[in-house]
């Protein structure tokens, strides 16, 4: 609180000292005295900066921004994400997840893996370690392949529970699937079972008051996460949460890309059809995604609810092994940059291919020397992208990428029938990610996400059925045509990567 604080100070310094120098007719001494006091908080960033050891680009990068941008680089410099690189943000967050995720491990029995082979063996020996989330045999996956299937599943199980129902999502409209979604859950909530809703408040800014009202009065608690009104004040605003959780009775939950919006369903005629691809889990892995949550809400709500579901394991035993299942968060609570770490992971591990589908691609360095390498090396690596995107600067901070890809052998594909938003990488066929974390450093450092990871399970199949029924609505792109792009388009692609940073 003290350095918050500190930092709204300097802001208030600076603004004045600019004033001072440039709007006012005090004398030069005087002048001299404010002008010297910018330079003074400015330097002391600048030292602050060097000390975090950063790369020397970014490092570089943010001195050019402090030093050239007057007043407007400093509050970016703050409100962009350094304060959390620090460790200054979410840091009771973090302490709790950590204790919780520590027990849990330590309650664990460590399954039987030597079932894993190739690919899955390898990522697994660095999954185990790094997440601190189980690896679980007694759970089962069921892949969902667009807003029809993904909403009907979800209402259908809303509809039977008899317990709770915990629900967390980024956008939540209230347009018709959002009503009739939130219709059930009065119902449910005027039965007599419990819901508790976590809406991000910058992605659910069309969820009406008028919704909210009416399901509070019906018993539901909703609470937004990180309100807006106080992003200034506390640095977080840049920081959303970008889950989409569902549990239900803790028996079966729901994780992906699908946000609760008609468009979601192909229904907005500016996107058209919307491909995107969600995951229905039963089992042990429940127990994982539903503890997620409930971090989550001990954070939104400050009620402490982890206690209450100690013994809400229902894991699957009829005696048939189906792979292996891992659920894992990342995000501000979690090891900065662990959902990259585990992209990486995935693609060094690969001995075949290499298929990534994802609305946003905007890979670090150690992803892209990856995909560089498993290319040389021969093996089949491809990339879906959207033919549109929805932003200009994630359209053409994707394409930036592309030349250096194409040079390297990776095949790069344009889907052409829809808006495409599912987030899968599959690897060998046999080992796959499905979840809420596109290929981006928005998701890799500042937003909360949970993916999915599949060892060996029977729902890859059906990812890799999809994705090549994705390949005959895409086009591939050729290097000799890329390269022949005009100069406009290359100029709109280098500025776009200039951003890339907080895409």
């Amino acid at each position: 609180m003290l350095k918050r604080r500190i930092e709204f100070l300097f802001v208030i310094v600076l603004t004045i000292s600019l004033y001072m120098v440039f709007f006012t007719d005090a004398g030069p001494w005087l002048k001299l005295m404010f002008g010297l006091l910018y330079a003074g908080i400015i330097l002391v960033s600048v030292c602050s900066l060097i000390l975090e050891n950063r790369s020397a680009q970014h490092t570089l990068l943010w001195i050019y921004v402090l030093v050239f941008i007057p007043l407007l680089g400093y509050i970016f410099y703050l409100y962009s994400g350094q304060l959390y690189l620090k460790g200054y943000l979410f840091k009771s967050k973090r302490q709790l997840n950590r204790d919780q995720w520590e027990r849990m491990m330590r309650s664990e029995v460590t399954p039987d893996l030597t079932f894993l082979v190739g690919s899955q063996e390898n990522f697994a020996q660095f999954a185990g370690k790094a997440a601190k989330t189980p690896i679980s045999t007694a759970s089962r996956s069921v892949v969902l392949k667009n807003g029809k299937e993904t909403f009907g599943e979800i209402m259908d199980w809303l509809r039977k529970a008899e317990s709770y129902i915990h629900i967390e999502y980024y956008i939540f409209r209230s347009d018709r699937l959002g009503k009739e979604i939130i219709d059930i859950l009065i119902e449910k909530a005027r039965s007599g079972v419990e819901v508790r809703f976590i809406f991000d408040a910058a992605g659910s800014r069309t969820l009406s008051a008028a919704d909210l009202k009416a399901m509070k009065e019906s018993g539901i608690n909703a609470i937004p996460f990180s309100p807006l009104k106080f992003g200034f004040f506390n640095q977080k605003f840049n920081f959303r949460n970008h889950r989409k959780i569902v549990i239900i009775d803790g028996k079966v939950g729901f994780v992906g890309g699908l946000n609760v919006g008609v468009e979601y369903l192909g229904e907005d005629e500016n996107f058209g059809y919307w491909r995107d691809t969600h995951m229905m889990l039963s089992g042990e892995a429940v127990y994982t995604l539903h503890t997620i949550f409930l971090l989550d809400w001990e954070y939104v709500s400050g009620e402490k609810v982890l206690n209450e579901f100690p013994l809400e394991k229902h894991p699957i035993e009829d005696g048939t092994l189906d792979g292996a299942i891992q659920v894992v968060a990342s995000g501000p609570d979690t090891q900065q940059g662990i959902m990259s770490d585990f992209y990486y992971a995935m693609m060094a591990a690969a001995k075949q291919s290499i298929w990534i589908a994802t609305p946003y691609f905007v890979p670090d360095e150690s992803i892209r020397t990856a995909l560089r390498i498993a290319a040389a090396k021969g093996l089949e690596v491809r990339i879906l992208v959207p033919e549109i995107n929805d932003s200009f600067l994630t359209q053409y901070a994707t394409r930036s990428y592309f030349p250096e890809l194409l040079r390297s052998g990776v095949e790069i594909y344009s889907y052409k029938k829809g808006f495409l938003h599912q987030k899968v990488i599959i690897v060998d066929g046999n080992l796959a990610s499905i979840g809420t974390a596109n290929m981006d450093m928005r998701s890799f450092h500042l937003n909360f996400e949970v993916n999915v990871f599949l060892y060996g399970t029977s729902s890859i199949r059906d990812l890799v059925a999809h994705f090549e029924e994705d390949m005959k609505d895409s086009e591939k792109i050729g290097a000799v045509d890329f390269y022949k792009r005009g100069l406009w388009n290359r100029m709109k692609e280098s500025f776009a990567r200039l951003f890339s940073g907080v895409l």
